[in-house]
């Protein structure tokens, strides 16, 4: 395999699908893996590199795939295995590659290793989990908080003692401290791999191992949002979180990981990272080849969107990543959907869209793109007695979930349920996704879809974009201006994040780059004239 077909992934799209919200081939309200095969092709014409599934594994659904009971099976609810090699052949034959979540900080309680763990001290897997005796009075070992709300840890009446869970208490940790346990994750990864897998996108990555000791955190005296999306009416943004994560036995972990892809040409890692450093671990994580390919943090997934925060994260994160590779996301399936998020004024704006699009596509990197972010979906509004989101339920009202950003994907607008489903769907369909349907779309040869489609298809033929160096150049309350170079050739890419009209000085050697798809950019003399949500491009010559 060449080198350029081995490091696809640098500079690379990828399309995150969140199959049940994909397509309902069955008819049961829940889409599946044989609905992504049936909407491959739609997939394919986005000009995208990979797809990204979102688990598909055995589950009892607490938190909708994020806690698998078999990290080798394929929950009926989603198909076959059969039905998974059958879509991975197909990726492979439209040029697609395919990863697949890998949620290995926590399995769900009712995975048979759990079961065994629980039933007593001194059982094979007895071991595999994080146990903790309580203190002399009864309560919990420590006082680190799930991400969730509440206690890290729940009680176990079979072994008298604690668990340890970050997330939901059906979430158990396991223990990577124990050897079996890397043992056995990298062998049910290897499992994938040879079913033709091309790599995984590895859930909360930064987890994995805990202080052994399970000393306390500290307070967090600078309390904010958080890097994980955490909110500050959420106990867990009051503390400092240096001994329940981010350990630095991690590392010895991923560079096993490393050592198991390299030897499946082309295999790659991209890495969820959610903490208080997030771009220095990032930089830890993908620096010096033998670790992960490539990381993203929550940095662009908060509320912040002003061209100073923009600069200040990318700036943070080259100046950290010697030789380590950065992947830049906007929205998945934890957040509210950048449409909303960023809107100016409260009202998602399709040419703000457009702009948000091409800024994330021009930053030095590979991207994931959120299924829905090529029709410009807002965030759906749900009713209270609509929610299933666990995380939703316990801090609603002033946070409403997940679900908002997981409902279906729109097909056709007049049709049932805008043609995910014949069915009640899982979650409803949100009424203004209707009129952004992917068949209206298609239909409008200047539609946010048709711009992602032209967009795409032109930055692949542009390696500056895709390999070339980054620096920040100019900034004000709206305009943000950064060089992209590769060798001889510079450009500056231009965009106006603010909702009035903009100019900036060029430099005497800026030539207009004219074939832009969707840039309204005109160029007088030295002046690059940007509309508002408008961006534009020019090459320095000379």
């Amino acid at each position: 395999m060449s080198e350029q077909l081995q490091n696809w992934w640098r500079g690379g799209v990828i399309y995150q699908v969140y199959p049940r919200s994909f397509f309902d081939s069955n008819g049961d309200g829940v889409g599946d893996l044989p609905g992504v095969l049936h909407k491959l092709d739609y997939i394919a014409s986005l000009n995208v590199d990979a797809i990204w599934l979102s688990p598909f594994f055995t589950s009892p659904m607490k938190d909708f795939g994020y806690d698998v009971a078999d990290y080798r099976g394929v929950d009926p609810l989603f198909g076959t295995l059969d039905d998974f090699v059958r879509l991975v052949e197909a990726c492979h034959e439209r040029g697609m590659r395919v990863l697949i979540d890998q949620v290995l900080n926590h399995s769900s309680d009712q995975h048979q290793w759990f079961v065994e763990s629980r039933s007593s001290r001194d059982n094979d897997k007895a071991d595999w989990y994080v146990w903790a005796d309580p203190k002399p009075d009864g309560t919990v070992p420590n006082n680190w908080l799930s991400v969730f709300g509440g206690p890290a840890w729940s009680w176990d009446s079979r072994r008298r003692q604690y668990y340890l869970h970050n997330f939901l208490s059906s979430q158990p940790d396991l223990n990577f401290h124990c050897p079996a346990v890397q043992d056995q994750v990298l062998e049910d990864m290897e499992f994938w791999l040879k079913l033709g897998v091309d790599g995984f996108r590895l859930d909360a990555a930064n987890f994995y191992f805990h202080d052994a000791e399970l000393r306390d955190n500290p307070p967090n005296t600078e309390v904010r949002e958080g890097s994980i999306g955490v909110r500050v009416d959420n106990p867990y943004a009051y503390q400092r979180h240096i001994y329940d994560k981010t350990r630095p036995e991690n590392m010895d972990f991923l560079r096993r990981l490393r050592a198991l892809l390299q030897r499946y040409p082309g295999a790659s890692s991209v890495a969820e990272i959610g903490c208080d450093e997030s771009l220095r671990t990032m930089a830890a994580y993908t620096s010096g080849g033998d670790t992960l390919h490539m990381a993203y943090s929550f940095d662009l997934l908060t509320e912040q969107c002003s061209p100073a925060y923009i600069r200040h994260t990318v700036e943070g994160i080259e100046r950290e990543l010697a030789d380590g590779w950065s992947c830049w996301s906007m929205g998945n399936h934890d957040v509210v959907r950048v449409m909303t998020r960023w809107a100016l004024n409260g009202r998602p704006d399709p040419e703000r869209g457009r702009l948000l699009m091409a800024l994330l596509l021009s930053l030095r990197g590979s991207v994931c793109l959120y299924q829905g972010e090529e029709l410009g979906l807002p965030e759906a509004e749900l009713r209270y007695e609509d929610l299933v989101d666990p995380y939703g339920i316990t801090f609603w009202p002033e946070f409403k979930g997940r679900d908002g950003c997981r409902t279906p994907m729109p097909w056709q607008s007049e049709a049932h349920h805008a043609g995910f489903t014949g069915s009640q769907p899982w979650l409803p369909v949100d009424d203004s996704h209707r009129s952004l349907s992917v068949a209206a779309q298609e239909a409008d040869p200047h539609s946010m879809l048709n711009c992602y489609r032209r967009f795409l298809g032109w930055r692949r033929e542009q390696r500056l974009l895709i390999e070339g160096d980054i620096r920040m150049v100019y900034h004000d309350d709206a305009l943000l201006v950064f060089e992209r170079r590769l060798g001889g050739e510079v450009w500056l890419c231009l965009f106006n994040l603010g909702d009035l009209p903009r100019s900036y000085e060029l430099p005497a050697q800026a030539v207009p780059l004219v074939d832009v798809p969707a840039s309204f950019a005109e160029y007088d003399g030295q002046w690059a004239r940007l509309p508002a949500h408008g961006f534009g491009y020019v090459r320095l010559e000379g």
